[in-house]
């Protein structure tokens, strides 16, 4: 189903929901790209399997798979979800790779709790500018291709091209970005700043968009937002930061900090800002992960020694969880303060600490391969239990 673009979603009410709103369910892609995954994918199909597990706990699951691989997929999350399994719902499609969050569609809500769907354009962070693969037809196809299988109207905002991990949302009028990301110019390099800010507007219901100046050094998205910053709650956001001045995320860290000081939401609120440490030790590429690789040409390739966007402000909200990246080895103690510090802000929803650098040699983290489905009821009219 789709829906004309005579008017826009803004035009008929409908908003986008914060991502700590309440879930109908969230969307998942099986990892299958050996440019991403490996030709061993055991690490990371074990990563997604965690994630899984936790979801279905307190909400529906939906999996997109590959049709050669169906079978195999069932099995491993199945028996990932255990007793919850009733709440997986397996869907083969094809897709280019497992960045549901980018590719899948961003929904919207109205007054009345019906669900929209939006179709970006997508067209891998980059088109033929500065894409990361050479071929993203299926990965465009997603958003459009699982509206219809819910039975849910989306909105056709091609040819504007967007990540859902380009934007993060507060659910009362306020969004955030990177001008980093947004003003690339593999993306819309044909609108002016203040043209896409109107198309937020126009297809999140928006009142304000807030334009951090930068994202996670060495972020092959461009530096999505959601890799540096994120709302925990109206008017509250957690912002990636290292103290250590000859790292260059401290210089851009510091630029977001300024920016995020000097502006007000949607609401006319100052943000209260929390700093959540990145990582110590930079997490690394290996030669042993390089080998591990099979890249298509047109690829984007790793080197060995490069340094990962690893950060833990790639978190994802469930219904009663906030499921945190860890990355282990030198940084046992980073995961340790990123879980104490999200645990003083979060107070409401249970801490999962998951192993996730198989998912960072990806390219991304948990919020990357997460796209939440909103739930009919917003959590202002459904009290919030607290489950610590």
């Amino acid at each position: 189903m789709s829906l004309e673009n005579a008017v826009f979603p803004a035009d008929l009410g409908y908003t986008m929901p914060a991502e700590y709103d309440i879930h109908d369910a969230t969307l998942m892609i099986w990892p299958q790209r050996p440019g991403s995954w490996g030709k061993n994918k055991d690490k990371a199909r074990k990563a997604f399997c965690e994630i899984f597990s936790q979801i279905v706990k307190c909400e529906k699951l939906y999996v997109l798979v590959g049709a050669d691989e169906i079978d195999e997929a069932k099995e491993q999350i199945f028996d990932a979800c255990g007793n919850f399994k009733d709440n997986v719902h397996i869907i083969p499609m094809e897709t280019d790779d497992s960045w549901a969050r980018d590719v899948g569609p961003t929904f919207v809500r109205n007054a009345k709790g019906e669900i929209r769907g939006i179709d970006w354009c997508f067209n891998a962070w980059g088109g033929e500018f500065d894409g990361l693969y050479a071929s993203w037809d299926k990965d465009d196809a997603v958003a459009k291709s699982f509206c219809d299988i819910l039975g849910v109207e989306a909105f056709d905002a091609h040819p504007f091209v967007l990540e859902g991990g380009s934007i993060h949302c507060d659910g009362e009028g306020t969004v955030m970005v990177t001008e980093s990301c947004l003003l690339s110019k593999g993306r819309n390099p044909e609108l002016s700043k203040e043209e896409i800010e109107q198309k937020l507007k126009d297809y999140l219901g928006a009142q304000k968009v807030l334009w951090l100046p930068y994202g996670i050094y060495n972020d092959e998205t461009n530096e999505h937002v959601d890799n540096v910053c994120a709302f925990t709650a109206p008017g509250e956001v957690v912002l990636a930061w290292t103290d250590n001045k000859d790292d260059p995320q401290y210089e851009m860290s510091l630029k977001d900090l300024e920016y995020l000081e000097s502006v007000t939401d949607a609401r006319g609120r100052h943000l209260r800002i929390h700093k959540l440490y990145v990582p110590d030790t930079p997490v690394i590429c290996t030669q042993e992960d390089i080998d591990n690789y099979i890249f298509e040409e047109g690829e984007d390739e790793r080197e060995p020694g490069e340094r990962l966007a690893a950060s833990y402000a790639n978190f994802y909200f469930t219904n009663t969880s906030v499921l945190v990246p860890q990355f282990g080895g030198e940084n046992t103690e980073s995961d340790r303060r990123a879980v104490e510090t999200l645990s003083k802000i979060c107070k409401n929803r249970k801490i999962i600490p998951i192993d996730t650098r198989a998912i960072l040699l990806g390219g991304g983290n948990i919020h990357c391969i997460t796209q939440q489905i909103p739930a009919p009821v917003s959590n202002m009219r459904r009290k919030i239990v607290n489950f610590d």
